[in-house]
Parts: C-alpha cells; sequence; structure tokens
C-alpha cells in the first residue's frame, strides 16, 4: 500500500477527529458508513511545487497540470484517457438577457465519457491501484458508473457496476460497451448504493461510491482550479451547479479553498446549489433548518436523473460548501429544467443532459428571487452531456413546440412547412 506525502491527515466531517492516511479509513468508525473524511494536506509543501506562475508555464493541458494538489503518490501512473481542462464557454446572450456582467458555463460534456465524472473515477483508478485492488466498483445513476467504466477499461481494471434498473438507456449502455459487469437494481439509486456497499465488504472490491470515498471530491474539485486559471485568477461571483449526492458541490468548495489557503485567490465564489423539486432533501432541510445529517430520507422522483438523491452521502460538506460562501439551495421544477435544456444549448451551443441544464434553471429562478444581482460575473458548471439521455431532451424540445415535420419529397412541402423564424 502506497501513501501520498502531501496529506496531513484524513478529517472526519462530523465530528471533526483525524486520522493518519496510512490507516486507510475512507469513513470516521464512530459514525459508520456516514462519517464522511475530508483530505487536509501539506499546503506549505504543495506551494513549494505549484503556483500560478509555474502553472503558466506548464504545456499539460490535463487534470493532471494540478497533481501536486491531489491525494496520488509520486511514482503512481496516471491513466492515458486525457481528461480535464474543458472549456470555459461565453454565454454573451444569456448574460445580456438577464442584465448580468458575464456567464461563462463550465462545460464539462466534454470529458471522455461525457460527464464531469471521469475526475473522480480516473482518481479512483489510481488510487484503487496504489491499494493494489484487482476490482473496483461503484453504484451509480449513471455518468459516475460510465466514467468508471470507461477509465477501467483503459487501465484493464475489471469493475463492477450497480444501477438503477431506470437508469437511461444510453447510460447503461455506455457501460457494456466499455466492458463492464453491469447489475440493474430493481431499486432506487439507495438500493443500489447499499447493495454495492455490501458488495465491496463482502468481495474485497475497491469502492469508489461517492459520499463515501473521500478521495472522490478531490478529483471533481479540479475544475474549481480550471474556471479562476481560465479567468486569469479572477474569481467569479457564483458558481451554479446541480445537487444529487452533494459531491461536486463540496468538491468545487474544496478546490476553490485550496486556491484561498495557497494565495491565489483572495475571496470564495457563493456557490448555488440547485436541485429539482423531486429530489430536494438539501433546499428542504436548509428551510426547516434541520441538520442535514440527521434529517430523515426523502422519496426521489425527478427527471434529472443524475441528482436524483432521496438520502444525499455528502450532505454534510454540500451544506458547509453552501453556508461557508454565503451561497444558497434553490429548488426548480422539473419543467423547467427541461425547458432549460434547449435554452442552453440555442443561447450558447452546449448540449447538457437534465442535470447539467438545471444549473441554469437555477440561474434563472436565482435572478427571479434577488440572490443574483444585475452585473454578477457567473459560471453555470454543465456536469453532463445531452446525448446521455436523449428522451428527456425530445420531451423538453415539444414542450416548446419545437418538433420534426414529416414531409413528402419535394420542395413544395419544404416550402409549406416553414417555421415561423423563416417566413
Amino acid at each position: 500500500m502506497k501513501y501520498p506525502e502531501n496529506i496531513k491527515a484524513l478529517r472526519c466531517t462530523v465530528c471533526g477527529k483525524e486520522y493518519p492516511v496510512e490507516a486507510g479509513l475512507f469513513v470516521c468508525p464512530d459514525h459508520g458508513n456516514e462519517g464522511n473524511l475530508e483530505v487536509e494536506y501539506d499546503y506549505e509543501l504543495i506551494g513549494k511545487e505549484i503556483s500560478p506562475e509555474i502553472l503558466a508555464s506548464n504545456t499539460d493541458f490535463t487534470q493532471w497540470r494540478y497533481r501536486p494538489l491531489l491525494p496520488v503518490c509520486k511514482e503512481s501512473v496516471s491513466p492515458e484517457l486525457p481528461l480535464g481542462w474543458t472549456p470555459l464557454v461565453g454565454g454573451a446572450r444569456l448574460a445580456s438577457e438577464l442584465d448580468l456582467d458575464a456567464v461563462y458555463i463550465k462545460d464539462d460534456s466534454r470529458q471522455p465519457t461525457g460527464s464531469l465524472k471521469d475526475r473522480a473515477s480516473a482518481l479512483a483508478v489510481m488510487k484503487a491501484r496504489e491499494a493494489d485492488a484487482e476490482v473496483i466498483t461503484t453504484a451509480s445513476t449513471g455518468n459516475a458508473a460510465a466514467a468508471l467504466s470507461g477509465f477501467c477499461a483503459s487501465a484493464d481494471l475489471p469493475c463492477v457496476i450497480f444501477v438503477p434498473e431506470s437508469a437511461p438507456k444510453a447510460k447503461v449502455a455506455q457501460l457494456l460497451a466499455y466492458g463492464a459487469c453491469v447489475y440493474l437494481v430493481k431499486g432506487s439509486y439507495t438500493e443500489a448504493f447499499e447493495l454495492c456497499q455490501k458488495a465491496s465488504e463482502t468481495f474485497g472490491w475497491y469502492n469508489r461510491n461517492t459520499g463515501y470515498n473521500p478521495y472522490m471530491a478531490e478529483g471533481k474539485k479540479t475544475a474549481a482550479y480550471e474556471i479562476c486559471e481560465q479567468l486569469n485568477w479572477q474569481v467569479p461571483d457564483q458558481v451554479f451547479v446541480s445537487v444529487g449526492d452533494g459531491c461536486i458541490i463540496s468538491g468545487l468548495h474544496k478546490g476553490f479553498r485550496d486556491m484561498k489557503e495557497l494565495g491565489w485567490i483572495d475571496s470564495l465564489p457563493r456557490l448555488m446549489g440547485v436541485q429539482s423539486a423531486g429530489s430536494d432533501f438539501m433546499w428542504q432541510a436548509h428551510n426547516k433548518g434541520a441538520d442535514v445529517f440527521s434529517f430523515p430520507a426523502i422519496a426521489a422522483d425527478t427527471v434529472a436523473d443524475s441528482i436524483s438523491a432521496g438520502l444525499p452521502r455528502d450532505r454534510v460538506k454540500a451544506s458547509r460548501a453552501v453556508q461557508d460562501t454565503e451561497g444558497a439551495w434553490i429548488r426548480v421544477e422539473d419543467k423547467a429544467i427541461l425547458e432549460a435544456i434547449p435554452k442552453l444549448a440555442c443561447s450558447t451551443g452546449v448540449f447538457g443532459e437534465p442535470a447539467a441544464a438545471a444549473s441554469l434553471a437555477g440561474l434563472y429562478r436565482s435572478c427571479e428571487m434577488g440572490l443574483t444581482s444585475p452585473g454578477d460575473k457567473v459560471v453555470l458548471l454543465v456536469t453532463g452531456n445531452g446525448l446521455k439521455d436523449a428522451d428527456a431532451t425530445m420531451k423538453a424540445c415539444a414542450l416548446g413546440a419545437n418538433s420534426p415535420m414529416v414531409i413528402s419529397p419535394n420542395i413544395d412541402a419544404v416550402q409549406k412547412n416553414f417555421p415561423a423564424s423563416l417566413q
């Protein structure tokens, strides 16, 4: 077993107790599987190896340009499949419409398997190798599973996947194409997660599960580094991100905190967590002033399958991410999420799945509520490609009365069916 030199300790997010990395723990023993751990770094050591000045001359435009800030051993080999450094796309029309200084779209739909989850899964493969694991497993609503399957395929590492039977067919097809062993669980994501936990314990498989494995947020945090570096180390006012299990928003928080601790930035953006009305655990807990650790699970049902979570596994860190940055929890209906898919695509050319477009739906809602002010500079995190759920996109376009026209193969039929925009 190999251990990174840049980690000082693993700290429990519930009780604050610290453990040495050599203990090999994923969760705090005092709280069972709910005692999420967070990686604490030796920033003095890291600061000697990486800085904005050093990055300026770094020609490795992948996630691994930030390797000194990642929890991996120096001798560990990164996956050959390139990832990271996704574009920050300008959204001038959205900014003009909403009277904002700027809107940017961090387009992680361009990752190798089509979602931000690649950032974590690539790291999971490296950590599994460090642990000399022979098999790696995860539970997922689709994207994390596809990401793990793709990076395991590139690394020739067997993986076992647990997904709800209701997962979109396109996502299941990805898993099968990558050669993963796939179990379609007759139940919810929560049930798939629990079964994966038991299988990992029973068979000794390396567990990649979000909200359980503390290293997954460390992969996702690299999106925060890229946002600031691509903005020439300027911090946006707000970052909108859809929230299911809470690992992405907590990862972003960690990334921005890392940069502030190192002196790269002098403030944190307000993190705006967007949830579907059909899967709004975090929003409910916040509005009731409840402790997210003990707040009971809800029944989750949303068109945005990637953020469907009745009991968010990273809920404690997600709650702190919003609270510490003076952000907000925003609740949007599924209809608004669907409407945001073609709106995002038509306005920026970025095609996101429902969970990805939820960030735009959240921005509109935030403007309506006065949480986003005129002149703000905003980043929308697009977490997954629209082709992962084509059925949802067809429904979304039909809501806007944009459906394909079946015509006879002649020019008169074309002219008779001109849409209003061409007349």
